[in-house]
């Protein structure tokens, strides 16, 4: 049919634009389309036995989300990416792959209270057990590993306490146990470190924090490192290495082992494609904008971050600062190891408590409404300065014994260092605590009402 035979409601579908059609635009496009034209049915047979790369549906894969999954595996030194809806999708389908009902993860005590979250009751729901462990603690992690575990997981740099993992430490005892090192690397991002370097296998981003630093788009993305061999025991990961019934005639260890990740295969062609929680291409080109100064703005969090924690160290009214690049910091060894660009613009601070749960809430309550420049938001990683109270909000479902373990008290506050200039941070940091000075003498802390 010619284009001046076209009838209207036609041409209002169709007109101006053939499929397949290739512009010089300088900026990754955004692919807004749910769906992709096949050239013959020999080519869509061979694009869904997975038998060629190609567009099918945006819910597994898109031209857009696949250039961010490709820059953020060449960021860490990986091989592969897989781009996910937020960051919990991308701790939950990262740790999916690898572990099934009846089997088991090894899980450090100070994770985000979202991911303690999904391990102990949701995991628990779908048969996975976890054990969680002090991250510190070596023989703690070896003595958890049991003949049915299938990965070792904890952050790089914890949340909100700051804490430097032992990569290294961890990765050994992965290593010995034969299963995958996972690292949730959303704090320290691969601009302060390369987890690869120190044994990690399988990287996790959520990308609505550093990677993105905008604060206006959610996302996540799991990485294969490429480090672990997973056809040295074939028996453990059979999703790997028996017939995939999604692949005709192989496995994914054979159809993508030599090229490519059959891992995050697995995560794109099973979790991805039958759960759902795909990355929208509006987002991953949000994403992308953000990626491109990544090195800019962690080099800036990263040194105001210190002069704010330096700052809140010799205040009166703070009793404790949790920051690595603190020379009192039990990690400040770790940091000066693992991060030599710099340590985290996330981290905590205590205020002195009084003894009574009222009181100290009222109290932070009263510090944060202080507050004008820092934001009182659930989020890091964003260009403006944030803050929190995990004990009440992001660490709330936690039992008071597990936010103890995790170094969680009534009157920890979680900063999250934007952007903006330090002075301000300070000046307004300084202004919210003052009341709370007035009330500290040298060795006592006055008691309200």
């Amino acid at each position: 049919m010619s284009e001046a035979s076209r009838s209207f409601a036609t041409a209002q579908v169709q007109a101006g634009y053939v499929p397949g059609t290739a512009e010089n635009t300088v900026i990754p496009p955004i692919h807004q389309s749910n769906a992709f034209e096949f050239d013959s049915l020999s080519e869509a047979r061979d694009l869904f036995a997975l038998r060629r790369e190609g567009n099918i549906y945006s819910r597994t894969a898109n031209p857009t989300v696949l250039v961010f999954e490709h820059r953020v595996a060449e960021l860490e030194n990986g091989i592969s990416a897989a781009a996910v809806a937020s960051g919990q999708a991308a701790v939950a389908l990262a740790l999916l792959a690898l572990a099934k009902q009846g089997e088991h993860i090894v899980a450090a005590r100070q994770l985000y209270g979202g991911s303690i979250d999904l391990l102990q009751d949701t995991f628990a729901d779908w048969g996975i057990e976890v054990t969680f462990v002090d991250q510190d603690d070596r023989q703690g992690w070896t003595s958890a590993v049991r003949p049915t575990t299938r990965a070792l997981f904890a952050e790089s740099i914890t949340n909100p306490n700051a804490q430097v993992l032992d990569v290294r430490a961890v990765a050994d005892v992965a290593r010995a146990a034969r299963v995958p090192l996972v690292i949730d690397h959303t704090i320290a991002t691969p601009y302060l470190q390369h987890v690869k370097d120190f044994g990690a296998d399988i990287v996790v981003h959520s990308a609505t924090k550093y990677l993105g630093g905008h604060g206006t788009s959610l996302g996540g993305v799991i990485v294969d490192l490429g480090t672990f061999d997973f056809a040295a025991e074939p028996d453990r990961w059979p999703q790997l290495t028996e017939t995939y019934r999604r692949v005709p005639g192989g496995s994914l260890l054979e159809r993508f082992g030599p090229t490519g990740s059959p891992f995050i295969a697995l995560v794109k062609t099973k979790y991805v494609h039958d759960l759902g929680p795909s990355l929208s291409a509006f987002n991953a080109f949000q994403l992308l904008q953000g990626l491109e100064t990544l090195d800019l703005r962690m080099a800036r969090h990263s040194t105001s971050g210190q002069l704010v924690a330096q700052f809140l160290e010799e205040h009166p009214a703070v009793s404790r600062v949790n920051h690595p690049g603190l020379a009192s910091s039990p990690w400040h060894d770790l940091a000066r190891e693992y991060l030599p660009r710099g340590a985290a613009s996330v981290f905590s601070f205590e205020v002195h408590a009084t003894g009574d749960a009222d009181t100290d809430f009222a109290r932070i309550e009263e510090l944060i409404a202080r507050l004008k420049v820092i934001r009182l938001v659930a989020n890091i990683g964003d260009a403006r300065s944030l803050v929190a109270h995990p004990a009440s909000m992001t660490h709330s479902h936690l039992t008071t014994a597990q936010r103890a373990e995790a170094g969680i008290t009534p009157t920890t506050i979680r900063l999250s260092i934007g952007l903006e200039d330090p002075a301000d941070l300070i000046a307004d940091l300084g202004h919210a605590l003052a009341p709370l000075a007035d009330r500290v003498r040298p060795g006592i802390v006055t008691l309200e009402g």
